[in-house]
Order: C-alpha cells, then structure tokens, then sequence
C-alpha cells in the first residue's frame, strides 16, 4: 500500500491510446528486491534490502525501528514523484505547452467542462488531455468525440495521478508544441493535491451541488490550486449553496486564489474562463 495516502501501489495502472488502441502497463514499482540506504541522524548509513513479496508490516518495522528513529517512506515516494515532476516540467516548458492539472471530487463536472472548453476553443488554441479514472474509458470517449487528441489513465485501485503516469502519457500522448494540456485527475479532493505531476498551474473545481464549506473541509487542496472553477451555477435556485460564503471560505484558504464562476450548461462565465486560459503564461 501507498504509506502516502493508503491506495494500492501494485502496478496495476494502465495507459489507454483510443486513436490507435493501443494499450500500456505502468510500472511505477520494481516488485523485486531493493535496496534502500537511509542515513540517519548520527550519521550512521544503513542498508537493506526488501521485496513486495514479504509483508508490508514487516517492511514498515525495518524503516521504523532502525536505531529508534522513525523513517518515513513518503519522503522517498514525494522525492521520486517530484524528481519525475521536475522533468515533466521541463520537457512541457522546452516545447512551450501549458498544462493544468484539474483535480474535484467525482461528479463536479470537470469532463463536462473540458469538453465545452474543447469545443468553444478548437479554432484558437490547440487542446489534449491526459484523462483520469480509477476505470473504463468513459470520460476519454467523451473528449475524443470532439476531436482532441487523449489517452486515458486507468489507476486500478490507485486514488491519483502521479508523475510517472504523466510522464508516460506525454510520451503517448505527444501533445504539439505551443499547445494546452488538460490532465483531468482523479476524482478526489484529497491525495491529488500531494502529487505534483509537473503541471504550470493547478486547478480545482467545485459544483454548487456540493457543499458551500468544501474549501474549508478540504484545505490543502485550496490552498495548492491557483484556480477555482465554480460549476454548475445554473443550478443555484434549486440547491441550498451560499455562493459568497464559498468563496469566502476560498479565500480564506488562498487569499491568491483566481476563481471563476461558470455554467458548461448554459455557457455563463465561460468567456471569462476562455480569456484567461487564452493568456494564461
């Protein structure tokens, strides 16, 4: 199990290339033996070795017990995701591609949104996604009716994006120099927040029909994301939202935080959306 945020890390994500069909284990984890190092705080180097084979408890005790002090492995998954993110980051910046990471929690409207902004923005900005799902291809059928270029992630039980899947969904992917790329993340307000996966900006989403005090509940991921996209704001006279009291709740967890409010139904707020990610730097 991931120590980070508890989903499975057993390699069972895949990538999917609807255009050629073409489908791609991702092997994020080495389930031979391996040898860790660790350096603890008197100095002292410690080797091991272990394999996914034995049980996790008893790796958990190795790492926890070495000369009393405790050693996290989420430290050295944060450090290979990031290391991976960073060069993420810089193969997106050298073909000048802007990528968003869209994170919410299921339901929010995120693939209804992307495929409007596809749709709206075809003739002036060239759009791909790298789609999200624990499983089926759904979403990314979805997209590609309108023409863009996806391939889909399917995480099995794994509850987020990482860098590694990114990085092997570019590769699939081959998004166009000069371009946006949409990564649609799992949903889940939780764990996505944690994993950079070399995105410029990140960008959460959240739908009137859920709760007004999500930004507070869910904190960290406000506070990671330099945008928020009010959905569904058709729907206001029919659910019980206090729009001003979510965004100031928002603001209270990211006093920086850009917000736009929108309806993919209707098209209200889109435009301001569109300008933004239009010159968006």
């Amino acid at each position: 199990m991931c120590v980070t945020c508890g989903c499975s890390d057993e390699g069972n994500a895949q990538i999917a290339n609807l255009e050629n069909g073409k489908v791609l284990a991702v092997n994020n984890h080495d389930h031979d033996h391996k040898h860790h190092t660790h350096t603890l705080a008197d100095g002292t180097v410690i080797t091991h070795s272990h394999s996914h084979n034995h049980d996790h408890h008893e790796v958990s005790h190795i790492h926890a017990k070495i000369h009393g002090t405790t050693i996290t492995l989420e430290q050295d998954i944060l450090a290979k995701n990031n290391l991976i993110a960073a060069q993420n980051r810089g193969w997106l910046k050298g073909r000048n591609i802007l990528a968003l990471n869209l994170m919410s929690s299921p339901g929010a409207g995120k693939t209804t949104l992307l495929t409007r902004t596809i749709q709206d923005l075809k003739n002036q900005l060239s759009i791909s996604v790298i789609e999200g799902d624990q499983e089926t291809i759904n979403d990314a059928k979805k997209i590609q009716e309108t023409g863009c270029r996806v391939v889909q992630i399917n995480t099995g039980t794994g509850c987020h994006l990482d860098a590694s899947m990114v990085e092997k969904g570019l590769e699939e992917l081959n998004p166009p120099m000069n371009s946006v790329v949409m990564i649609e993340n799992v949903g889940n307000l939780v764990c996505p927040a944690l994993f950079d996966l070399g995105e410029r900006l990140k960008v959460v989403i959240l739908s009137v029909t859920e709760g007004d005090d999500k930004p507070i509940k869910y904190p960290h991921m406000f506070r990671a994301c330099e945008v928020m996209i009010l959905t569904k704001i058709d729907l206001l006279p029919y659910v019980q939202f206090d729009v001003e009291r979510c965004l100031e709740y928002a603001r209270q967890v990211n006093p920086n935080i850009k917000i736009f409010q929108v309806s993919s139904l209707t098209g209200s707020g889109l435009g301001e959306w569109y300008e933004w990610l239009k010159n968006c730097e």
